[in-house]
This record gives C-alpha cells, sequence and structure tokens, in this order.
C-alpha cells in the first residue's frame, strides 16, 4: 500500500462523513424545503472545495482535459445532483435511519453496473456481500 492511507481507509472516512451528512441534513431540513436546502449544500460545497483546490495548487484549467474526462465529469455531476435531490427529499419524507441505508443500495447497483460497463469481477466472496447489502436494503424497505 506505500506510505499514507489506501482506498479502504478513505472509503471509511467517507463513510463517516456520508453518516455525518445524513444527520446533519435530517436536522437542516425542518424548516426548509429540500430542494433549496440542496442548493445551498451545494453552495457551501463549491466554495469549500474550490477554497482546498485552490489552497493545495491543484487548480487546472477544465478545458485541456480530454473531451472524454469532460464527459464523464459531467455525467457524474449530473448523477450527483439527481442524486442528492432525490436523498434531501427522501430524508425530509423520512427517517434518517431508514433513507441512509436504503441510498446504499447504490452499493449493489455499482457492483452490477462496474460489472457490465467496466469488465470488474468480483470474487464470489464480494458478491455475498454485495447481496447481503441487497437483502438488508429490501428488509429495511419493507414496512411491518
Amino acid at each position: 500500500m506505500g506510505h499514507g492511507m489506501g482506498w479502504f481507509h478513505w472509503a471509511l472516512l467517507s463513510a463517516c462523513f456520508a453518516a455525518l451528512t445524513a444527520i446533519f441534513a435530517k436536522l437542516g431540513l425542518q424548516r426548509v424545503d429540500s430542494d433549496f436546502a440542496t442548493l445551498i449544500r451545494t453552495v457551501v460545497i463549491v466554495v469549500v472545495l474550490g477554497a482546498f483546490v485552490a489552497g493545495t495548487g491543484k487548480l487546472g484549467n477544465p478545458l485541456a482535459l480530454p473531451r472524454s474526462t469532460l464527459w464523464f465529469l459531467v455525467l457524474s455531476a449530473l448523477a450527483t445532483g439527481a442524486s442528492w435531490v432525490c436523498y434531501f427529499r427522501a430524508l425530509q419524507l423520512g427517517n434518517a435511519s431508514q433513507v441512509a441505508p436504503v441510498d446504499k443500495l447504490s452499493v449493489v447497483l455499482v457492483a452490477v453496473f462496474a460489472f457490465a460497463f467496466l469488465r470488474e469481477r468480483p470474487s464470489p466472496r464480494e458478491w455475498l456481500g454485495i447481496a447481503l447489502v441487497g437483502a438488508g436494503v429490501l428488509v429495511l424497505g419493507f414496512r411491518r
């Protein structure tokens, strides 16, 4: 793995921040429209991330990137925006402890899409874990 944190550590940090996102968002959505709240969140992210990228000297000309790279980054941004709008709407309507785990159905979908489009081949043990996540989502999705 070399020096510094490997992918797994970054993924764990991502999970921690995603959990905090759900809790803070649920608290923040009590007196505001979910779409407007998503806009506020997005503006804060743009400002903070812009300052971070500029401060670390990583700011560059996006038009110098290959066209396919820009295209996929734009598609990723559109998917992220749609995900955030749906996530905030779900949080406004439901319990964070139910919405966030169902949102993690993305784990299953990423595995299926990566298999289909990126030619990734998870091991049987990995497929078992992915299936268990999917089963958990189904358990949470059904009412008693």
